[in-house]
């Protein structure tokens, strides 16, 4: 069982940044491939972006140009770095890992889940 835990949350304004990060347990991190999601009160739990145990980046259209994914595998962590943040960013947004190290935007494709941070976003 592989534990996950995201920081880096909270309550920013319009036009600011932050950045997410995703600690993990266990020793193949490598080998996992990372995403990011994000659920907003009301809606569907939604991809946002994940890179793979190749390096290879997928980003969902409404981040795409916005947001970036990056990994430290030294580190056993995954970072999402937020810019221009907007309203529709307010979310919680979970870290992911799938053991394949293929995942993309299906949530299914994910084996391991983190407890999530909040992303406030206010005009």
């Amino acid at each position: 069982q592989v534990q996950l835990v995201e920081s880096g949350g909270g309550l920013v304004q319009a036009g600011d940044s932050l950045r997410l990060s995703c600690a993990a347990s266990g020793s193949t991190f490598s080998t996992y491939g990372m995403g990011w999601f994000r659920q907003a009160p009301g809606k569907e739990r939604e991809f946002v972006a994940s890179i793979t145990r190749w390096d290879k980046t997928y980003y969902a259209d409404s981040v795409k140009g916005r947001f970036t994914i990056s990994r430290n595998n030294g580190k056993n962590t995954v970072y999402v770095q937020m810019n221009r943040l907007t309203v529709e960013d307010t979310a919680v947004y979970y870290c992911a890992a799938d053991r394949e190290g293929t995942g993309f935007r299906f949530a299914g494709e994910y084996d391991y889940w983190g407890q999530g941070t909040q992303v406030t976003v206010s005009s």
